[in-house]
């Protein structure tokens, strides 16, 4: 048993086949680059500081993955989000595309808002956080600083797992665990739900070494 969590967990290939992926509920965080592209965050919200004329995007959806995570279907276009906010001395303007998501996202009983861009003119040093909460208000964060509602949306819930029916080869513990490419961390306030399984996964780890070594000390005796 120890070596089959350890096969499973290192990535060692299995047969594929119908099974439940573990996805995630939550909104994932992006920056706009050049062209028209986006790109997952590297940090949180919380923890950025964005320059003027940076454009941030968040969406709302069922991911698996960083590499799986939706990206916000408009592009990031600081020049015409922010054609009608002029700059002013002693601020910068954050251009944001709020997208969230679509009925199939949605958690039950929820209706998702149609997708909106805004411009944010913040404080020179104001995070990406701050500049979202400029401008979408009400933001709700749980107990370990999780984004879990922009404009009040969704009402309820915070990361929660989902089971989605999915025909996958099995994958690693890194590939198969959210926002981890990225190295979030739930204290970021965005694309969060990545700690808690990558604690999970290290520690059947652990608990499948421990077990394996003291099968080859019985052994031995």
């Amino acid at each position: 048993m120890a070596a089959a969590c350890l096969a499973v967990l290192v990535g060692v290939p299995a047969a594929s086949g119908t099974a439940h992926a573990a996805g995630y509920r939550y909104w994932s965080f992006w920056e706009g680059g050049a062209g028209g592209s986006w790109a997952y965050a590297t940090q949180g919200p919380a923890t950025i500081r964005p320059a003027d004329g940076a454009v941030h995007g968040y969406r709302f959806a069922v991911s698996a993955d960083s590499q799986d995570a939706d990206r916000p279907r408009r592009a990031p276009d600081f020049a015409a989000i922010c054609a009608g906010t002029p700059t002013r001395e002693g601020t910068k303007r954050v251009a944001l595309v709020l997208d969230f998501g679509t009925p199939a996202d949605a958690p039950p009983g929820g209706t998702p808002p149609a997708q909106r861009t805004a411009c944010a003119r913040v404080a020179p040093d104001a995070t990406g956080a701050e500049a979202l909460a400029a401008v979408a208000a009400p933001l709700r964060y749980n107990s370990q600083a999780l984004l879990c509602a922009i404009a009040g949306y969704p009402k309820e819930g915070c990361g929660e797992q989902v089971d989605t029916p999915a025909t996958t080869p099995a994958t690693s513990a890194t590939t198969a665990t959210p926002g981890a490419a990225s190295g979030q961390t739930g204290g970021n306030g965005g694309n969060a739900p990545a700690l808690g399984l990558y604690a999970g996964a290290a520690a059947v780890v652990a608990l499948g070494a421990a077990a394996l070594v003291r099968a080859r000390r019985r052994g031995r005796r």
